[in-house]
């Protein structure tokens, strides 16, 4: 029972908050109609809001991860700097892990002409999209990229990004040249169903719930788990990060069945119990983050909760 519905990499999370988005932010509808049909997860985050937090540098250094980092240093070559970015909408392909697709929307300023002039200086030419000169994105490599990231400006306040393929493929769902009606429509339900203004928040499918904890969650390699058995029989995944004097995240995982929920609400107390006991000695002088984790089950759902200090840094 333990192995059909594990959620044991979630407590290495920091953070449980309120729901998920209250009011749906315009760049998400934007994204849930423009992003390809076989996006997996999902993720928005508003830095303009988390810059404000006295523990904004922590926060980035704890959950920014390896692909948002390529991608700023990207956007900084074309005169584009963090502090310019307000909001962001993340999209991930097929697997949802590491090594896929990679795409999405921020808003912000873009600044054209500046962008043109950037890439030049720099000897990154223009790459026409759909045969239009006034569509050309700007690509360039990071180390660790299989394809170069490509950014696209779409007005002086929005832009996109992702490789070549994603880009003519967001740019074709916006000039209604393609549908995204395939993809699946549960990441719209867990986006649009009981969401707050949490800065950061996120849902995942399928594949992209094990990749979602196996990439992305720091320390869980000593649990040695099978992740594809152990997430066998969750369906979907959906969450949120807030921040105020410490951060909270608020996690729930929609099962196959009620039994599964129920295993996996069980298990995650036992882990919670052994886990508290065995951070300190793990990670002496570093805060414990299972010292407040909440689980409850109802139906095929799980809903977990964490308070924390924030990290160090």
């Amino acid at each position: 029972m333990a192995g059909k519905c594990i959620g044991g990499a979630l407590l290495a999370l920091l953070a449980g908050s309120a729901t998920l988005l209250a009011q749906e932010p315009e760049l998400v509808k934007e994204a849930l109609q423009d992003f390809p049909a076989e996006t997996v997860r999902v993720e928005y985050s508003n830095p303009a809001k988390l810059r404000k937090l006295p523990n904004y540098a922590s926060l980035r250094q704890r959950y920014l991860g390896e692909q948002l980092r390529s991608l700023e240093d990207s956007l900084a070559k074309l005169g584009v700097q963090e502090e310019e970015v307000d909001e962001l909408v993340t999209g991930w392909g097929a697997g949802g892990g590491k090594g896929a697709d990679f795409y999405g929307l921020a808003e912000g300023r873009f600044d054209p002409q500046t962008i043109a002039n950037r890439a030049a200086s720099a000897g990154v030419k223009p790459v026409p999209l759909g045969g239009a000169a006034s569509t050309s994105a700007y690509c360039l490599a990071s180390e660790g990229d299989a394809e170069p990231t490509c950014v696209l400006v779409l007005s002086n306040s929005e832009g996109a990004f992702g490789t070549l393929k994603s880009l003519g493929s967001i740019l074709h769902a916006r000039n209604g040249a393609a549908s995204t009606t395939t993809m699946d429509p549960r990441l719209k339900t867990l986006a649009e169903e009981d969401t707050s203004d949490a800065p950061i928040w996120g849902v995942a499918v399928g594949p992209a719930v094990v990749n979602w904890f196996k990439y992305l969650m720091p320390g869980q390699d000593s649990l040695q788990l099978d992740w594809s058995q152990a997430f066998g029989d969750v369906r979907a995944l959906g969450y949120s990060i807030d921040a105020a004097e410490q951060v909270h995240l608020n996690l729930k995982l929609d099962c196959t069945t009620p039994a599964a929920a129920m295993s996996l609400r069980q298990l995650l107390n036992g882990l919670q119990s052994f886990q508290r006991l065995a951070w300190p000695t793990q990670h002496p002088n570093e805060p414990n983050p299972f010292q407040a984790v909440e689980v409850d089950s109802s139906g095929q759902r799980v809903n977990l909760k964490m308070t924390t200090p924030y990290p160090a840094g």
